[in-house]
């Protein structure tokens, strides 16, 4: 198929189906495109051929770059026709050829050319210009150039011609046609225009600037003849020098300058580098004065014209010194002492103040630069000193004696490495130094010496006659013949056995041997003496002890000092403590006694991870920590293996038992903490009113528990049996005791330190329990309320005497100022009755005011003298329903019931006159008006408290919110 580029999308390209002769149509025949599908698609049904959305740039396809065919650039594909159900797969290829389109403006590399020309050139010179490029190819592509001319220009000097090269491209020329004369004029600007063969055709056109350039007529000159300068020596590579300069009239490459050398020597053009442009002179490389003082050269300077033409000038440079150079050490020879290779032979014996060695020092530089002073570093025994006292010496060359300073001992020191510095006088001063190597002769003056005056030697025993016991060396400080060593054997002045007939010795290498087996059981120690002399004259000897002590063979197995061992530990003990100690010895010496510990498990594993050894003492440790109640005690093997080989062994039986701690506080089993007792008002004194039942998981004393009660008895009711936790009535039960008492009861066990427990006993005190309710209310609120705060019988019995007081009080009180004012008004009426008269039987017309005629304090009386019998407490209590804010429970024994304001619902209360009414202490739901004091209340003070005149028969008093009516209180238990 063939395809122009650029085209849009959706392009019909072809039918692959009709080109293959396949019918379609029915659905069975499918196609699919398995490649070129970047730029291709095609309809899965009826085979049609389409581009995508993908543009086609021929230019840009990567197979394309280098075809300059149009024919050549392609697209290749894959169609697999598919048949029913893929029943069966044919794969075919085929080629898209990509088109040529005119889509590129030929282009010229700049938009600005420019060419340069000589003037004076002749007519018909020919230059190449720069050629455009299209990025089409054929027809499209490059098809002519063209000149345009200034409009001004009367009559052109310039011609363009067009050749075609080999390749078949088009190359632009630029023919003179005319005279060229750069004084009347150096520039022309012409248009190069460039067209392609496309339809329709593209063109571009760029500015060909032709320069016309001057030709050389004119020498360069220097400023002056001769350059003189003065230079450090050892200056840095690349510091300038002078710079010498030339000028010349021409312009362009004509009255361009090079600087070169002229007559210069090679070292001048090693050493020195001139730059070609600015006629700079700068250093090349290092120049040393000691080598060179003075260069002297000429440079020439050259224009670029055709023919170039020159001028010279001579260039004089002076080198000046530096303190570059150190000062050199030379170590020579003197006398009859040998010196060779830096080494001086010098014999021990020597007289001090010998000269030994002659030492030369000089410097190559000139004035106070090679002014040099010397002198020996270190401590050693040698010292310099002039070898002439003449004033004509060179101060840059002097030389030097080096003598001895103390005297030399072999022994002692047998070389010396003597350090010579030399300094000279230069800024900054510069160093050098040189070694020599003295070695001390020797003569036999020490006698061989062993490392120990006694050595001892472990041998095993029932060796092998023969057998090498150790061996002995002596060393002499001298040497040659005065350290060769010869070896005997001799008999201890503490010993008077002679070690002839048990031991010998090598007399060269100190072998020492044993010619007899060796019993450690008959004798564990033999002494001798060796004896060293040395081969000098004359002979020098020294000598040593040497003792044998027979080592052991591994015959004795370890033994315990008990098969079993038996200890008791406490329980809680911390991790990695001690436990025990184990006691096993051994017979044997060395490594045969050498025992290693170890924890063998008992029955059931016992010990197993849980024991430790510890090898050097003994001492079992517990890796864990005991509790008696989990297991009383461990039973395990500990094993001993000595040292020997092979190895023997031996083990013994531990029991540990773990004895008890007070570790566990008692638990109480019974009453829990929510439960209650009813005690009839008429129980009789011991009657056994509950029992505290508790339990110790500990043993002995530490299991041994007391009871006794520590809070909420404050009418001494009750006692508890300090052993068997009985709790009994020990006193006699008034009105006032009716109501829930809680005791608090502590057990504790009779270990150091004692552990205790504590436990609530609620004991409600009624005739009968006809509403459980509210018992169990109390019991609620009970455990909310601080253990320090007493909850027993009638809060309100007392607080009813005190309201009673308090009344009669009150009472008085006013009757006291009504009295008064009595009094008052009676005096003021007599007064101005004896003014104006006094009228019998008339009545007056004021109206005193007196106190109500109830006196809420004759109701007990009245209720005393009355011959109803007592009821039952609580019995005409209905309902009382009390819940914390959101449902909760009560749960907590220190959390207290006033923390819910307003949240309960409440009943009434009707009780006889003689029964207390306790209904006061709980919420009401009665529609009586109460009176209710938010902590946010101006008036509210830390207690809140609020009266208002209530029926006596049946008061409400909330006390949910710290709210109390008719009462000072704000709970039932403050």
């Amino acid at each position: 198929y063939r395809l122009a580029e650029e085209g849009p999308a959706d392009i019909r390209i072809g039918n692959v189906a009709s080109d293959l002769g396949i019918v379609t149509g029915s659905g069975e025949v499918t196609f699919s495109l398995e490649s070129g599908s970047d730029y291709l698609k095609i309809d899965n049904m009826t085979g049609e051929l389409s581009t995508t959305e993908r543009r086609i740039d021929r230019e840009k396809l990567p197979q394309c770059q280098m075809i300059f065919d149009e024919n050549e650039c392609f697209l290749d594909f894959e169609v697999s026709v598919i048949g029913p159900s893929q029943s069966w797969v044919d794969l075919f290829e085929g080629r898209v050829i990509i088109l040529d389109i005119n889509d590129n403006t030929p282009t010229f590399p700049s938009p600005v050319l420019t060419l340069t020309v000589e003037e004076n050139r002749p007519v018909g010179t020919l230059y190449l210009l720069p050629t455009a490029t299209d990025r089409d190819f054929g027809r499209n592509g490059i098809e002519r150039y063209e000149l345009l001319q200034e409009p001004t220009a009367r009559s052109s000097v310039f011609e363009l011609q067009v050749a075609d090269t080999l390749d078949g491209e088009k190359q632009p020329q630029l023919i003179v046609k005319g005279p060229l004369d750069r004084e009347q004029r150096d520039s022309y600007e012409l248009s190069l225009r460039v067209r392609d063969g496309g339809e329709p055709s593209r063109s571009s056109q760029a500015i060909l600037r032709v320069l016309i350039t001057d030709v050389n007529d004119n020498s360069p000159r220097f400023e002056k003849s001769v350059y003189e300068a003065d230079l450090a020596e050892n200056s840095s590579p690349g510091t300038p020098i002078l710079q010498l300069r030339a000028a010349d009239l021409d312009v362009g490459v004509n009255g361009q300058i090079e600087y070169v050398f002229g007559a210069a020597t090679e070292s001048v053009r090693r050493l020195l580098r001139l730059d070609e442009t600015s006629g700079w002179l700068s250093v090349l490389h290092r120049i040393d004065r000691e080598e060179v003082n003075q260069l002297r050269f000429t440079v020439m300077a050259r224009d670029r014209g055709q023919p170039p033409k020159t001028d010279k000038a001579t260039v004089v440079l002076n080198i000046r010194d530096e303190n570059d150079n150190v000062p050199t050490i030379d170590i020579r020879k003197i006398g009859r002492i040998p010196l060779r290779d830096g080494v001086a032979s010098v014999a021990e014996d020597v007289l001090v103040d010998t000269p030994i060695a002659l030492v030369q020092v000089s410097d190559r530089d000139q004035g106070e630069n090679g002014v040099v002073t010397c002198t020996v570093v270190g401590d050693v025994p040698f010292q310099l000193k002039p070898a002439s006292e003449g004033e004509g010496e060179p101060q840059n060359k002097r030389k030097y004696f080096l003598h001895t300073s103390a005297p030399l001992d072999y022994e002692a020191i047998r070389d010396y490495n003597v350090v010579i510095v030399a300094v000279d006088s230069g800024s900054p001063s510069l160093s050098s130094n040189n070694s020599l190597l003295v070695r001390v002769g020797d003569t036999n003056d020490n006698p061989p010496m062993f490392s120990q005056a006694v050595l001892e030697v472990s041998f095993p025993e029932n060796n092998l006659p023969g057998e090498r016991v150790a061996t002995v060396v002596a060393t002499d400080a001298d040497s040659g013949k005065n350290a060769e060593i010869t070896y005997s054997l001799e008999a201890s002045p503490l010993s008077a056995d002679a070690p002839g007939g048990i031991f010998s010795i090598d007399p060269d290498s100190g072998d020492v041997s044993v010619q007899a087996v060796l019993d450690r059981e008959q004798r564990d120690t033999y002494e001798f003496q060796v004896t060293a002399r040395d081969k000098g004259v004359p002979s020098l000897q020294g000598s040593t002890t040497v003792v044998v002590r027979v080592a052991d063979r591994n015959d004795n197995e370890p033994r315990f000092m008990q098969d079993v061992f038996t200890f008791y530990v406490k329980e809680n003990l911390q991790p990695n403590s001690p436990v025990g100690m184990v006691t096993v010895m051994d017979f044997d010496k060395g490594r045969n006694a050498e025992l290693s510990l170890s924890i063998q498990p008992g029955d059931h594993d016992q010990g197993a991870g849980i024991f430790s050894i510890e090898n050097d003492t003994g001492t079992i440790f517990s890796t864990v920590s005991f509790d008696r109640e989990q297991q009383t005690s461990y039973t395990f093997k500990v094993k001993a293996v000595d040292g020997g080989e092979p190895p023997r062994s031996a083990t013994a039986t531990v029991s540990l038992f773990v004895m008890d701690e007070n570790d566990n506080a008692p638990t109480v089993t019974f009453p829990s903490n929510s439960s209650y007792t009813v005690l009839p008002p008429s129980s009789n004194m011991r009657t056994v009113v509950a029992t505290v039942v508790a339990t110790d998981a500990d043993t002995g004393l530490n299991a041994d528990l007391n009871y006794s009660i520590v809070g909420g008895n404050p009418f001494k009711l009750f006692e508890i049996d300090p052993a068997s936790g009985v709790v009994s009535l020990v006193g006699k039960l008034a009105p006032k005791h009716y109501g829930l008492h809680r005791l608090v009861v502590q057990v504790n066990d009779s270990g150091q330190p004692p552990q205790s427990t504590t436990a609530l006993l609620h004991v409600f005190v009624n005739e009968s329990l006809s509403n459980a309710t509210v018992v169990e209310s109390q019991v609620a609120r009970s455990l909310h309320t601080p253990l320090a705060q007493d909850i027993a019988g009638d809060p309100s019995y007392e607080l009813s005497k005190q309201r009673l007081s308090i009344v009669i009080g009150v009472v008085a009180g006013i009757m006291t100022v009504i009295l008064l004012i009595l009094v008052v008004v009676m005096a003021r009426y007599c007064r101005s009755k004896g003014k104006h008269g006094y009228e019998a039987g008339k009545k007056d017309h004021e109206d005193f005011f007196t106190p109500q005629q109830h006196d809420k304090a004759k109701k007990p009386k009245k209720d005393k003298k009355g011959k109803k019998g007592k009821q039952p407490l609580y019995s005409s209590i209905v309902t009382v329903e009390a819940s914390k804010p959101n449902g909760q429970r009560y749960d907590s024994v220190n959390e207290k019931l006033s923390d819910s304001p307003g949240m309960g619902r409440y009943r009434s209360v009707n009780g006889g006159p003689g029964s207390p009414d306790l209904a006061r202490h709980y919420k009401s739901s009665s529609p009586l008006p109460t009176v209710q004091l938010h902590p946010q209340s101006p008036t509210a003070s830390k207690k809140h408290q609020a009266v208002q005149d209530l029926p006596p028969a049946n008061t409400f008093v909330g006390a949910g919110d710290n709210i109390s009516i008719g009462s000072d209180h704000c709970s039932e238990y403050s």
